[in-house]
């Protein structure tokens, strides 16, 4: 099978097979993210862990019983992996996969209310090909960019537990270790994101005070090594309805972004 798949639907996945080793504890989160080689063997790796038992009991649940709305589509109910260009300069961190978004198609940030804002803003900065996505077969391709997270499971009422969100930041710190040697810009969405790329950041390697900056929309960090450390609110519905965030808000910290890597001669 191909990890981002679901329903006969294929993405730019990679191969998941019996061989895959699964982890069932942190512990094994720990040691499995350590030795992957590649993001593409971190992706394979982490589409099969097993190791939070609430959050594997939740993606399950959805995925059998659906949203009546997607009575006739197969979720894919697995952790889901990062999207795009591993060797991208500007990376996205956001925050978990949505029950019935990313959990159901199986690609970050597709199929819910959040992704059509992300996507419709990676678009006008020049950093996806079009400004929607609505299942894994749509065409999207993101330019220059690629999308993580800090947890890969759809968590109950959006909210992940420190344990969890803990037990899942290996994947998240080997993916910053692989991707050291390209990203320029990275776009912590909402404080939880913020928290979470900070701790990861260090511990991945990247120069950053011990002491985390205070989240804010459009706080900036200018770190070592020609990179810079964005934050956004996250593109919730709690912050778009109420227009706590607001398209141009939006955009302008995508057009840092992309104003900072040009300015390092990435793109």
């Amino acid at each position: 099978m191909t990890c981002g798949s679901g329903g006969g639907r294929t993405w730019e996945g990679v191969p998941v097979s019996s061989r895959t080793p699964v982890a069932r504890t942190p512990a094994d989160v720990e040691r499995l993210a350590a030795v992957a080689g590649s993001v593409a063997e971190l992706d394979a790796t982490l589409c099969s862990c097993r190791a939070c038992p609430r959050l594997v009991e939740w993606r399950e649940r959805v995925a059998s019983e659906r949203r009546r709305a997607y009575a006739g589509e197969t979720y894919w109910g697995r952790p889901v992996p990062g999207l795009g260009d591993p060797d991208a300069p500007v990376l996205v961190v956001g925050l978990a996969p949505a029950a019935h978004g990313a959990n159901r198609t199986g690609r970050m940030f597709t199929g819910d209310r959040s992704g059509e804002w992300l996507f419709r803003a990676m678009h006008r900065a020049g950093l996806a090909n079009q400004p929607h996505g609505t299942h894994a077969a749509d065409g999207l391709r993101l330019l220059g960019a690629r999308i993580v997270a800090p947890v890969h499971c759809a968590p109950p009422a959006n909210k992940p537990t420190p344990e969890e969100r803990d037990t899942c930041e290996p994947w998240l710190v080997r993916e910053l270790e692989l991707s050291r040697p390209t990203v320029r810009a990275v776009i912590a969405l909402g404080s939880f994101g913020w928290q979470v790329t900070w701790h990861a950041l260090r511990r991945a390697g990247y120069p950053l005070p011990a002491k985390r900056a205070a989240f804010a929309h459009g706080v900036e960090v200018e770190a070592p090594e020609r990179r810079l450390l964005l934050g956004s609110y996250h593109p919730s519905q709690q912050n778009t309805f109420t227009g706590r965030l607001t398209e141009p808000m939006f955009d302008a910290v995508f057009a840092r972004a992309v104003e900072h890597v040009a300015a390092t001669g990435e793109r």
